[in-house]
């Protein structure tokens, strides 16, 4: 709770009332406070498993105690209990802004985890100003809104909360608060192993043979590590699809398994006005139709050369590799208008580190460790709707607005 002096004139009065929830109470408080005639100068309220927290601070003109009588036979009558204080005024406190949000992911978030987090907080002279729940499944996501009240070098506080989510086994997202967080407007994701499970390549290979798809598994994972350039490796990997019939394309395309959340992520995005689309180092002709169903706004991606239906090995046009991604971002940004500050990029390879790093923020999603050094946030667990929290959207917004249109339903979680 923070508050700010009168100007000048009164008495400020902290007010706290707790206790069972129930309709009614704000109403009892304010009609307390309305008949001695004071100023609100702040409020805030809370509600954890069914107990209420009620804060207002007051600008008193006249007879503080006879307020503070009123609001505790007011509040008494129905059962539930307040604290009245005179406010010190802290100027300093007062005029202190939330600065970060960090966001806390785990499955579970236990007690020691978040006494880590809290402790590397205070350890940096950070305040916890607010914490709320953001979601409840697949994980168990807080959001706190922190404010330094020492200086240190830019990157900080993101630096030793990474230190600590490996620590305490959970993921933890900083970012800047205020506009800059909510004026997101654009998100790109990488398809293989991000937006969908597997390697559409391997699964291509294998169609051409147990020793195939073994040797574009390995070149895939080094490519993947950032141990081979991404462009070589796909020629190296496409080759080994010469002679396959290109219907083999429309075989894959049709066995591709969403990651979980992934509908739920886009169709959530897309009502909050977002611009969706993927940026693959796959192939066009596979995830048209995925592109099609989630009814994204675009798609860059590699073409394979098809001679009378067959495949002849080797890739058409401009290969779409780690350059090429953030080329295709700064591209359909230009396209809709949106700054590269407010684009979001998510991926999950080293091909992916320039246009996650493109990116107003970059998330590494269940990456490998030359992506997760780079990206601003790193997730580690297989739902794709964590992305949304990391956006500061909770799990009861995404569920209020499914079941407005009848799509709410939770998967049970092994």
């Amino acid at each position: 709770m923070t508050g700010t002096r009168t100007f000048g004139v009164g008495t400020n009065v902290l007010i706290t009332v707790t206790g069972p929830d129930r309709p009614g109470v704000s109403s009892v408080l304010f009609a307390a406070l309305t008949r001695h005639g004071v100023d609100l100068l702040d409020v805030e309220q809370v509600v954890v498993r069914g107990h209420l927290t009620l804060g207002a601070l007051v600008a008193v003109h006249r007879d503080p105690d006879g307020l503070r009588e009123a609001v505790e036979q007011a509040i008494d009558a129905i059962g539930m209990q307040v604290h009245t204080a005179i406010d010190d005024g802290d100027d300093a406190a007062a005029r202190r802004r939330s600065t970060h949000a960090v966001v806390v992911l785990g499955r579970p978030i236990t007690a020691r985890a978040f006494g880590k987090v809290a402790q590397a907080l205070a350890e940096l002279g950070a305040n916890i100003d607010s914490i709320r729940r953001v979601a409840d499944y697949p994980v168990t996501g807080l959001e706190l809104e922190v404010s330094p009240t020492t200086l240190h070098p830019p990157g900080t506080l993101r630096t030793r909360l990474v230190e600590v989510a490996g620590e305490a086994g959970v993921d933890i997202a900083v970012e800047r608060a205020g506009l800059a967080r909510r004026g997101k407007r654009l998100i790109v994701f990488d398809v293989d192993s991000t937006l969908v499970q597997g390697e559409v390549i391997e699964m291509l290979a294998a169609r051409a043979g147990a020793d195939a798809e073994a040797e574009v598994r390995a070149v895939t994972e080094a490519a993947m590590r950032g141990e081979l350039d991404f462009a070589a490796s796909l020629r190296r990997r496409v080759a080994v699809l010469a002679g396959l019939p290109a219907s083999i394309l429309d075989e894959v395309a049709g066995s591709l398994e969403l990651t979980p959340g992934a509908r739920t992520t886009i169709r959530t995005l897309r009502r909050l006005g977002f611009r969706c689309g993927v940026v693959s180092g796959g192939f066009r002709r596979v995830i048209e139709g995925l592109v099609d169903d989630l009814r994204l706004d675009f798609c860059a991606a590699n073409e394979l050369e098809i001679v009378d239906g067959v495949l002849t090995g080797r890739v058409v046009g401009e290969i779409v590799d780690r350059p090429g991604k953030a080329v295709a971002l700064r591209r359909f940004a230009e396209t809709y208008g949106v700054p590269l500050e407010q684009c979001v990029a998510v991926g999950d390879g080293a091909n992916d580190i320039d246009m996650l790093t493109t990116a107003g923020l970059g998330i590494a999603f269940n990456a490998k460790p030359a992506l997760r050094e780079v990206a601003d946030t790193a997730l580690s667990h297989p739902y794709l709707d964590v992305v949304l929290f990391v956006l500061g959207i909770t799990r009861d917004e995404v569920e209020h607005a499914d079941e407005a249109e009848g799509l709410l339903r939770r998967v049970p979680i092994a």
